[in-house]
């Protein structure tokens, strides 16, 4: 071929790059979810979400990279928003997905896990854990971890967000108004009103994780889940060493949430003692972590 239709091809190859770049920018998602009862589940897509905007979804098509077979493991570290105060939040990817056979069927892949260190910014202990691994190796299934949802809670020191809303009473299922603006569990003036809910929310429904983990701090270690989320909290006790207790989700929290919103999957509550975590006690909740995230979906 002669170095003219080279480069015409090249440039028609370019114009039809930059008119799909277009129509991608185009897609926008609608401001919050409005799901608010236990029916309304969802079939889990495959592939990226097309509600997400094309520059979160492109965002995130660089944490789905780490589950292309044949990469080697490696950590990924963007911003995926701000908060309501404009501080970034982001989310790290950890190691990359493999099959548990030789068969093309989706239940054949390891589980995707989702953590989030910090939602309470007075409890944020663990934001600090560094990494996820099993004697050293990534995790054959994929882990994503967002150490601080509510970075302006963290910086002001308060659990609320940086506009006094409880982010974990902010959620659409069961939620109903508490208190008022700087309550320590003032619900917000509606469901998803915070940026940093609805930034969880969108993330949720692009990743379609498996298993979400919420870290908190209280007086008392413990893991707590309620439903179809037994089972799996359970094992998480048990690899991490801390007691588990079977309690009902609260109303407009996030895993109460998730349980009722994506059936198939799993989501719990990891409290921890107040204070630092100990680098001991970090990697034992990171092993416990990677291990969930080896086993078969």
């Amino acid at each position: 071929m002669s170095e003219r239709r080279i480069g015409n091809a090249a440039a028609r190859a370019a114009i039809l790059f930059l008119v799909a770049l277009a129509v991608a920018s185009a897609i926008a998602l609608a401001p919050g979810d409005k799901s608010t009862h236990a029916g309304d589940a969802i079939a889990k897509p495959a592939t990226l979400s097309p509600d997400a905007p094309s520059a979160f979804r492109s965002r995130l098509e660089r944490l789905q990279a780490t589950a292309m077979p044949g990469l080697a493991p490696r950590r990924t570290t963007i911003t995926i928003g701000h908060s309501a105060l404009g501080r970034p939040i982001r989310v790290k990817a950890y190691g990359y997905p493999k099959r548990v056979d030789g068969t093309s069927d989706p239940s054949g892949w390891y589980r995707k896990v989702l953590v989030f260190g910090c939602i309470h910014g007075t409890e944020c202990a663990a934001s600090s854990i560094r990494g996820f691994a099993m004697g050293g190796c990534p995790p054959g299934g994929r882990v994503l971890f967002v150490p601080n949802l509510n970075p302006d809670g963290l910086a002001e020191g308060t659990r609320l967000n940086g506009r006094g809303v409880d982010l974990n009473r902010n959620f659409a299922t069961d939620w109903k108004p508490i208190g008022r603006r700087w309550d320590l569990e003032y619900s917000g003036p509606r469901p998803f009103s915070e940026p940093e809910t609805r930034l969880a929310a969108r993330l949720i429904r692009v990743v379609q994780p498996d298993l979400t983990i919420w870290f908190h701090q209280e007086a008392e270690r413990l893991v707590r889940a309620w439903g179809p989320s037994v089972s799996v909290a359970k094992r998480f006790a048990r690899l991490s060493g801390l007691p588990f207790h079977h309690l009902p989700w609260l109303p407009g929290t996030a895993p109460n949430w998730q349980n009722h919103r994506f059936r198939g999957t799993a989501s719990f509550v990891v409290e921890l003692p107040p204070g630092p975590l100990t680098k001991r006690a970090g990697t034992r909740l990171a092993t416990a972590v990677s291990q969930l995230s080896e086993s078969p979906r």
